[in-house]
């Protein structure tokens, strides 16, 4: 009986481990009472001289990682590195080149930490594996917990039934 406790504390810690990976791309659904308030720092923001370069250049440096931060996009940080970057993704995009090049000059430079969406392949497959493994895993062992409980005969206690009516 205590194995079956430490197996189901176990697995119910794979899933409270593995379902926010699944959950990372679902939709946000519309807030319930109370609602929780989440603070943000102000996205950094150095605005060139034209508006639709702005905007590119917003859009490409919000898919990478900011590599001091690290919890947040190159758009919205205001580490050194990161205004940095930013100006040579304006330089970037000035001289014509296209976001999809930028992308590989910034992951052949930094690698795939970089992107916030890595590929998928063989450095990174763990990554995008685990999760479901680790669901698979405490689906499996829940299966065979539920399974085994069910095979296991009533365990007698010693009472009989005159006993309980309390004819001993």
């Amino acid at each position: 009986m205590a194995d079956a406790r430490r197996l189901l504390a176990t697995l119910a810690l794979a899933l409270v481990v593995a379902l926010p990976a699944f959950a990372a791309d679902a939709p946000a659904s519309a807030p319930s009472a109370p609602a929780i308030v989440k603070f943000e720092a102000p996205t950094a923001r150095l605005t060139a001289a034209d508006p639709a370069l702005e905007a590119r250049m917003l859009a490409i440096t919000g898919e990478l990682r900011c590599l001091v931060c690290q919890n947040q996009t190159i758009a919205d940080s205001h580490a050194d590195l990161a205004v940095d970057l930013r100006q040579e993704v304006r330089e970037m995009l000035q001289r014509g080149q296209t976001p999809e090049q930028i992308r590989r000059y910034m992951t052949d430079r930094y690698g795939d930490f970089i992107l916030y969406r890595p590929p998928l392949k063989a450095s990174t497959a763990v990554l995008w594996l685990a999760p479901a493994a680790l669901l698979l895993l405490a689906l499996t062992a829940l299966a065979a917990v539920i399974r085994r409980s069910r095979s296991k005969p009533a365990r007698i206690t010693g009472l009989s039934i005159s006993s309980v009516n309390g004819n001993t």
